[in-house]
């Protein structure tokens, strides 16, 4: 493992997520708006792709109850020293992490047993943005995950398995992703843009 690799961690208290956290901003934010969170009834989403778990954590926060599922061994590990750090926190963060769950393994063969009503799924894309933050944290989770060729049929497999809606997270400006069927809606961030499949 390289020192780039070790100094990767997750970290729900510090950092850009815990600062969004005390900001705030809620159910307004991009992405709660794609899930579907009303603030009502609690939502079940599988974070098909948890990566550093930070969108999954966003919507705990929120009161969704998020199953993480990661495949890759070594993302999988800062996954759940992060959450066991922002456990040993306390107070709200306690809660938060009563609402996560992380699974090791791969969502195109777990999806089918699990039934969420929303399904999240952001796959590895290719390197964009200009910030040297933003570079140097993705090009180290490219080095540790890879790229993700089989996004596709874990499109197909959450498009099939989610009762109320599968979120797909892409750049912003790239073109849809191929095969698929078009979204019922989009919604856009600074960024990133939801293509958002309503199922019926």
């Amino acid at each position: 493992m390289s020192s780039d690799t070790q100094t990767l961690k997750c970290d729900f208290v510090g950092g850009p997520v815990g600062h969004r956290f005390r900001q705030g901003g809620g159910l307004r934010q991009a992405l709660p708006r794609a899930i579907g969170l009303k603030g009502k009834k609690p939502l079940h989403v599988i974070d098909a792709t948890a990566g550093l778990g930070r969108d999954s954590f966003l919507l705990a926060s929120l009161g969704a109850t998020v199953t993480m599922i990661e495949r890759n061994p070594t993302m999988c590990d800062v996954l759940r020293d992060g959450m066991v750090r922002a456990r040993e926190t306390g107070g709200k963060y306690n809660d938060i992490m009563d609402r996560m769950t992380l699974i090791y393994g791969d969502a195109i063969e777990l999806l089918p047993t699990i039934k969420p009503d929303v399904i999240l799924v952001d796959p590895m894309h290719p390197a964009r943005g200009k910030s040297a933050l933003v570079k140097k944290e993705m090009r180290i989770i490219r080095d540790i995950v890879g790229t993700d060729p089989d996004a596709r049929k874990l499109m197909d497999v959450a498009l099939s398995a989610a009762k109320k809606r599968v979120v797909l997270k892409w750049p912003l400006r790239a073109k849809p992703m191929e095969g698929i069927i078009p979204p019922s809606h989009q919604i856009t961030g600074k960024s990133t843009r939801y293509d958002v499949f309503i199922r019926t």
